[in-house]
């Protein structure tokens, strides 16, 4: 089931279009053509490092916390905790985000050993993996069907597993503005809880992570931790 490249990518299944950026083919080949420059922009590597230091604050990590970041585009938030963390793994459903994580790797950028996967928990098999720690930033609320998505988080994760996910609080739509746009327009932090606690997790844990300012706008962005059920 599981596939290796020369870059270590791993591919489970052939599940490509519900895809963590946009669950849309046009989204995915959007993410594609905007890889290489990603990191340009130097409000994306504020807005990680910000969010990747709240997460270190509330999730209490150490040199051995296996950590997935889900819809990782490059991994900048990844990257930012890396110094705190032990192994890494990114997924990211876009040919070119993966390629230019595979470049990170080879450069020394991400760890030698980082594993590069192409996943969709939505619907492809969740698999046969353990973390301690699943993050994502501005990810979900590119997914049609976050709680499948949340179900495949909670299988990957054993009791006292944590998640921590930073995303837009529910806004009017005009944070993407664009018709091709299908994913959801932020989360009322009430229904996010609820949809934890169904994919089995408690001590939902929630705060404001960061502001996206954008076309003399602020969209505030919610942190949601919380913590896989035992039993």
């Amino acid at each position: 089931m599981t596939e290796h490249d020369p870059h270590g990518e791993h591919r489970h299944g052939d599940q490509r279009e519900d895809h963590a950026h946009g669950g849309h083919e046009g989204h995915e080949l959007d993410f594609d053509a905007r890889a290489a420059t990603w990191d340009d922009d130097p409000e994306k590597v504020e807005r990680a490092r910000v969010v990747a230091e709240l997460v270190r604050r509330v999730t209490g990590l150490s040199g051995s916390t296996r950590v997935l970041e889900y819809g990782a585009g490059t991994a900048l938030l990844g990257q930012a905790l890396v110094p705190h963390i032990g192994p890494l793994t990114v997924a990211d459903p876009s040919v070119g985000m993966r390629g230019v994580l595979a470049q990170k790797v080879s450069s020394g950028v991400l760890p030698d050993g980082t594993r590069i996967w192409d996943v969709d928990l939505a619907t492809g098999p969740v698999p046969a993996e353990s973390f301690d720690l699943i993050v994502s930033l501005l990810a979900l609320h590119h997914i049609p069907d976050v709680p499948a998505v949340l179900r495949g988080f909670a299988a990957l994760l054993p009791p006292g597993g944590q998640v921590s996910l930073a995303d837009l609080v529910a806004e009017d739509g005009s944070f993407h503005d664009s018709p091709n746009f299908d994913g959801h327009d932020g989360f009322e932090l009430e229904e996010l809880t609820a949809m934890l606690h169904d994919a089995g997790f408690d001590n939902v844990d929630l705060r404001h992570a960061y502001d996206v300012e954008k076309q003399e706008r602020s969209y505030p962005l919610f942190l949601a931790t919380a913590t896989r059920r035992g039993g």
